[in-house]
């Protein structure tokens, strides 16, 4: 019995296994997506995110061990200088697997694995970088520099108020009064003016 074994051998020996998975890991780097079938996918995915989070520390060591996994110094180039980059404000699940039809000749299971950060079509155009969250409990804390900006934000709104005196009820009816001379005034110089006219 298979109690508490998840690891899927794929029917392959351990050294076909991890050759298999490490071309298809340097596949997904150099292409970004790869179609194979859903339980290769799954496998992957479990190779290759780990690789992925270990490529955000760019030292010797790292590469290193990165590059003995792929064994493909090409891949671990474009791993390290564009894909850490992509990835680095995304605190993991780096790819993501799209179920596909069957496979017409023996009806297996089919799915593309791509990397979440290059897929064009789910972004939202405009979209501004997403603030970096925890699981953690507790509120969320503000940085230093957000509660500078909230702070100079509540000073300039207390200026404004304060600049901005609003208008008292005499200064109201002072010139509401002014105004009623004035249309009063001018119905009493058009008539003279239609008399003149006339003459």
């Amino acid at each position: 019995m298979r109690h508490g074994k998840k690891i899927n051998h794929l029917g392959r020996t351990a050294s076909h296994r991890k050759a298999m998975l490490a071309n298809m890991a340097t596949s997904l780097i150099k292409h970004k997506r790869i179609t194979t079938t859903l339980a290769k996918a799954k496998a992957l995915r479990q190779y290759v995110e780990p690789l992925i989070t270990k490529s955000k520390n760019d030292t010797t060591h790292s590469r290193r061990t990165v590059f003995s996994y792929l064994q493909d110094k090409e891949a671990v180039t474009i791993l390290f200088r564009e894909i850490s980059e992509k990835v680095a404000t995304r605190p993991g699940g780096y790819t993501r697997i799209i179920k596909l039809e069957n496979r017409l000749g023996d009806n297996a299971e089919m799915a593309f694995i791509e990397l979440v950060d290059y897929n064009e079509v789910y972004k939202k155009e405009g979209v501004a970088t997403e603030r970096k969250t925890t699981r953690r409990r507790g509120g969320k804390k503000k940085s230093a520099g957000e509660a500078a900006v909230a702070a100079s934000d509540a000073v300039e709104e207390v200026k404004a108020e304060t600049q901005e005196e609003p208008a008292t009820e005499e200064a109201v009816t002072e010139q509401g009064a002014a105004d009623v001379e004035e249309t009063a005034s001018e119905t009493a110089e058009t008539p003279k003016e239609e008399d003149k006219k006339e003459d």
